[in-house]
């Protein structure tokens, strides 16, 4: 590969030496070890780290979810890449991202909402055609392209030699706010199950109504908040404020998820305890 020309300091954003990778590769084949060796051939002094690569096959929600809680914790200057991409080849966008000082190299289908959602300042640009390898395949741009691009990011090269114009991303409707009516009632989603079966909403502290209220979401049904599991006897469901600060719905010592039929994408429906119980046609949503 060609040097990079010299760039004014100011040119570039400083980017360090971590990549860190997630994928939905699983561990059994050649994939993410076909990866890693790119960035080891074209940047020898970059340090690579797994983040996950047992996403479920092409469930871009999960891996919306598992980015936003880890890109963050990582030093300015990492640069993440993210490869759910069930739209591998076709016309969806390749984008390079800058979140808060860190990069982001993923196709864009929505993996980037929730880092775009949480980040004080995000930025995207559609990737160029020639951003990655001299041929690359209709069916593996982790290979190809993005950890192509990760290589030359780590080694020094400029950004933008890399992307040809701003991108508005992909955003999933979950990481949007949630809907607040006239009569306070609010709806949100269900962003995650994570393996124990806890579904985590988008709802926050600030999204619960004033005085008494009453969450449902398919058979779920709670009252009130709770602080730990251990707050309730075992087999009981609770809400509580999970670690990534949103409202959580388990149940002690087994899954809320295999209980009430909990999974991504369903309403989550907070009302004031005083209103009257939903219309048939609402509890059909």
């Amino acid at each position: 590969m060609a040097r990079p020309s010299v760039r004014r300091p100011d040119d570039r954003c400083p980017v360090g030496p971590w990549i860190t990778l997630l994928t939905d590769f699983g561990d059994s084949d050649s994939y993410v070890a076909a990866m890693k060796g790119v960035l080891a051939a074209r940047a020898p002094l970059a340090r690579v780290a797994d983040a996950a690569h047992e996403i479920p096959r092409g469930d871009i929600r999960a891996g919306a979810w598992v980015l936003s809680q880890y890109w963050r914790w990582w030093p300015e200057g990492t640069v993440h890449v993210a490869v759910v991409d069930p739209g591998v080849g076709t016309s969806r966008a390749a984008v390079l991202a800058r979140a808060d000082r860190r990069w982001l190299i993923a196709p864009d289908n929505g993996l980037l909402s929730g880092v775009a959602a949480a980040a004080d300042r995000f930025e995207a640009w559609r990737l160029r055609p020639t951003a990655g390898a001299e041929i690359i395949s209709s069916t593996f741009h982790g290979r190809d392209l993005f950890a192509v691009v990760a290589a030359r990011l780590v080694a020094g090269e400029s950004w933008r030699r890399l992307v040809e114009r701003r991108w508005e991303i992909t955003r999933l409707r979950e990481w949007g706010r949630p809907e607040r009516d006239s009569a306070g009632k609010v709806r949100g989603w269900v962003l995650h199950v994570d393996r124990f079966g806890n579904a985590i909403t988008s709802l926050e502290i600030r999204d619960l109504p004033a005085g008494r209220w009453r969450l449902r979401a398919g058979t779920f049904r709670a009252c009130r908040l709770h602080r730990t599991y251990g707050d309730v006897a075992p087999g009981r469901p609770l809400v509580y404020l999970g670690s990534a600060g949103r409202l959580e719905l388990a149940v002690r010592d087994a899954s809320a998820a295999e209980r009430y039929g909990l999974r991504p994408g369903m309403w989550v429906v907070v009302r004031p305890a005083g209103q009257l119980k939903p219309r048939a046609t609402e509890r059909k949503q």
